[in-house]
């Protein structure tokens, strides 16, 4: 994965060089919701976009993942949503490699949550490579084909909007949602309710 490493070295100078908030964004509303002023694009083709920023190596993200699971049951139809692994370090970026290239293979709805318990449960160190090539064969992927899936241009294309997206929704922190590209909400008990609350209001007010 040295390959790997060296270009996610590279994707991350993309990055700006600060990652912080202030100026573009509008003033929190006091419930850990933040607006986006002016909005930023989308990509859900006229239907509602929601996007989770996550890590795996994130307990919070973990906790939130059966909670989050339930709601995409029960997600309207005109809801689109799509998770974006965050980077904000070199070890972000690697999980981020983990997830596009598990996407990739067509194994990510199969591996997405093991994984996460492999993380929380068993204690894996996602990059320790001999524990996840180990990890990798015990759920039905050979090591060689995932990491040159990996190394692939298209994976590598992946992380990179996803480190450009974590910096243009200035994501410092998971889990973190954000709704039709104009508001972002933080980690709270209440988070799904607030992304739902944000759907109707931005469903009401769709030309």
């Amino acid at each position: 994965m040295n390959r790997v490493r060296r270009s996610l070295v590279i994707a991350l100078s993309l990055m700006p060089l600060a990652l912080a908030w202030r100026g573009a964004f509008a003033q929190s509303n006091g419930n850990n919701v933040t607006e986006l002023n002016p909005p930023l694009p989308t990509e859900s083709d006229g239907k509602i976009e929601v996007l989770e920023f996550f890590w795996y190596g994130c307990i919070h993200c973990y906790n939130l993942e059966p909670r989050l699971e339930t709601w995409l049951k029960t997600k309207p139809a005109d809801v689109a949503f799509r998770r974006v692994p965050a980077v904000l370090s070199d070890r972000w970026g690697h999980d981020a490699v983990v997830f596009y290239a598990f996407e990739a293979l067509g194994v990510l709805d199969k591996l997405h949550r093991p994984f996460f318990d492999a993380i929380h449960r068993e204690r894996l160190r996602s990059d320790n490579m001999p524990a996840l090539n180990a990890w990798l064969e015990k759920n039905g992927v050979d090591p060689k084909k995932f990491d040159a899936t990996a190394r692939s241009f298209g994976v590598q294309s992946k992380v990179k909007r996803a480190i450009r997206l974590t910096s243009d929704y200035k994501v410092d922190g998971t889990p973190s949602m954000a709704v039709q590209g104009r508001y972002t909400i933080s980690a709270g008990d209440t988070m799904l309710d607030t992304v739902n609350q944000l759907v109707a209001a931005v469903r009401k007010n769709k030309p």
